[in-house]
């Protein structure tokens, strides 16, 4: 069928590439139209599977479209928008050129038929996410770039590694369900755990997101995560290993975010904990929960970057993230405040607020599962993240003791970005209908029974209520400055001991290598060549004497041989430089043959 459209991630990418191009408000303008035209484009593409091209005994499909693809589509074009107006100021061309290309990788990983294409793109993301860390031009950051592209690429490796198995085995390289129990599936299942940050492999998150740039940080925390649950919606629906690590990713982050005090990575350990939410449903793997899961990222993506924004704006103005550097900016920034209160309110799934009617389908399907000890974990994960976002980030960044700190109120494009997402948290809260019509399989779910509505009002007030009482018990971890231990340090500390035993042996080796084959045998090699034939003789003789004993004295002899073998240099010489060359010519004869 012949369609007047381009595939979805191409707008954005060559858009994204030809930037550098541009100067000034033009640049600007055109960063905000390219996600908006990529949009109109993917309205004209219909259900169906789109640039299908032969591609070895197979097929690769750049356009596969459906309701799974169609909504994680949507919502990346709205990110994408939201983003690049939020970073309007910044005429920074690696940021403009990594931010667009990373939206743009994105998009064409979930519209991915096959899962060479759906690889490409997934480097694609890991590139251009090093580049908007690396932005921000810094030791540290340059230390997280490093590390964030290393675990991905060894993420990709395997990836791909699963890819070539599952293709050798099945024939078949269509990105559809693949579930575990194969070789191939385990390696195509821990490539795509990598970029979903799950426990032991998620360090590179809460280690790359806060040394990003500013709005690096906003592009960052949209999209990686996202297509890998994306992915496992799509090939790993059901799996119950699934169940297991999404409860660990919904609790264990918790307990890191409390004692934090950089508000950013606070942000990124919560990040993960509501991707556990997701991971979750999709490992649970019913119509309700997988549609629970796909919701949750939808308005994860929304509430978690208005987060991010304000955190963003916070630093912008004022140069700290750090909550034992802030407090009581509320008067200097209260439309930033009040926009942070509502991503709080709707991380912390209030009522009326999007949060709500997402993670409650997830939990409404473990309830039903009859899973009592997951439903209680996420429960328990529902009152920590709004003890460490719904209240910590709002009260220690804006209210706290007053830091003396008077700034200037965010530039209006971010308040602009910032608005529209707070809006948007509100209205899927109200009017959750919309939202559940864009979901892969069709629902009848009601959030607001009078159970779901007075449970969760409970859990919240209970949870602000232990929150005040230990704060003024001074039981509540107090804020200070540290540096928090997580998983990477095994393979941080350990990376240096390997690298230094690397290189004393490896060096050791080399210098080795260096005085003997280097020097020592090259310089002998060079004397040999100077007299070739005398020196076969006198060798010779020598060698000759001291293997069979018959004559220790064969100084006078040797003499003799140097005599003659200076008389015969010329004679010998040429022989063996033209037997050398026969030889020569004879190899490459054998070799061309």
């Amino acid at each position: 069928m012949t369609i007047n459209a381009l595939p979805p991630a191409l707008i954005l990418i060559l858009g994204g590439l030809l930037v550098p191009l541009l100067k000034g408000r033009t640049r600007q303008a055109v960063l905000l139209l390219l996600p908006v035209i990529s949009f109109i484009n993917l309205l004209q593409i219909p259900v169906g599977s789109h640039w299908v091209f032969p591609f070895l005994s197979d097929q690769i499909v750049l356009g596969r479209i459906d309701k799974l693809s169609l909504i994680f589509g949507y919502i990346f074009h709205l990110v994408a928008f939201l983003s690049a107006l939020y970073a309007l100021h910044v005429n920074d061309t690696v940021q403009n050129v990594a931010g667009t290309v990373y939206a743009g990788a994105a998009i064409g990983a979930v519209f991915a038929g096959d899962m060479f294409t759906l690889f490409v793109f997934w480097e694609l993301l890991t590139i251009s996410a090093t580049f908007l860390i690396l932005a921000r031009r810094t030791e540290k950051a340059l230390g997280a770039g490093f590390r964030y592209f290393m675990v991905h690429v060894a993420g990709g490796l395997c990836l791909l590694a699963g890819i070539i198995i599952h293709v050798f085995q099945t024939g078949s390289a269509a990105f559809d369900l693949i579930g575990l129990g194969t070789t191939a599936s385990w390696f195509i299942f821990i490539g795509i755990g990598v970029n979903c940050a799950w426990p032991l492999l998620h360090p590179w998150l809460t280690d790359a997101y806060p040394e990003a740039t500013i709005t690096g940080t906003i592009f960052l925390s949209a999209f990686t995560t996202k297509t890998a649950i994306y992915a496992l919606a799509r090939a790993f629906p059901g799996t119950e290993e699934l169940i297991f690590i999404g409860g660990a990713m919904a609790a264990f982050p918790i307990f890191y975010a409390v004692i934090e005090n950089d508000l950013r990575r606070v942000l990124a350990y919560s990040l993960i904990n509501q991707v556990g939410f997701m991971v979750v449903g999709i490992g649970i793997g019913t119509a309700l929960s997988i549609n629970g899961a796909v919701a949750h990222a939808f308005n994860d993506l929304l509430f978690k970057g208005l987060l991010f924004m304000t955190m963003g704006a916070v630093m912008y103005r004022t140069g700290k993230i750090n909550a034992t550097d802030l407090g009581g900016l509320y008067k200097s920034m209260p439309w930033t405040c009040a926009f942070c209160i509502v991503g709080a309110a709707s991380i912390s799934a209030f009522p009326l607020f999007s949060g709500f009617v997402s993670k409650s389908m997830v939990m409404e399907a473990a309830a039903l599962g009859d899973m009592r000890w997951l439903w209680f974990i996420l429960l328990f994960a529902s009152a920590g993240v709004f003890h460490h976002a719904g209240i910590k980030i709002p009260f220690f960044a804006f209210f706290s003791h007053d830091s003396g700190i008077r700034c200037k109120e965010a530039p209006p494009h971010m308040l602009l970005a910032m608005g529209i997402s707070a809006l948007l948290c509100i209205l899927i809260g109200c009017f959750p209908q919309y939202l559940y019509s864009l979901l892969p399989y069709a629902t009848d779910y009601e959030p607001y029974t009078i159970s779901h509505v007075l449970a969760q009002t409970e859990l919240l007030f209970f949870s602000a209520l232990a929150f005040t009482l230990l704060l003024l018990a001074g039981i509540y971890p107090a804020e200070i400055r540290s540096l928090n231990i997580d998983a990477d340090w095994f393979y941080r500390k350990g990376g240096r001991q390997v690298y230094r035993f690397c290189q004393w042996a490896f060096d050791g080796i080399n210098d080795w290598a260096n005085r003997t084959i280097a020097q020592k045998m090259t310089k002998r090699l060079s004397r040999f060549f100077e007299e070739p034939g005398g020196n076969f003789q006198k060798y010779g003789y020598r060698l000759l004497v001291e293997t069979s004993g018959i004559d220790k004295n064969y100084e006078k002899m040797e003499k003799q041989i140097d005599i003659r073998s200076r008389m015969a240099t010329y004679s010998v010489g040429a022989g063996v430089l033209l037997a050398v060359m026969i030889l020569a010519f004879a190899s490459l004869l054998l070799f061309f043959r």
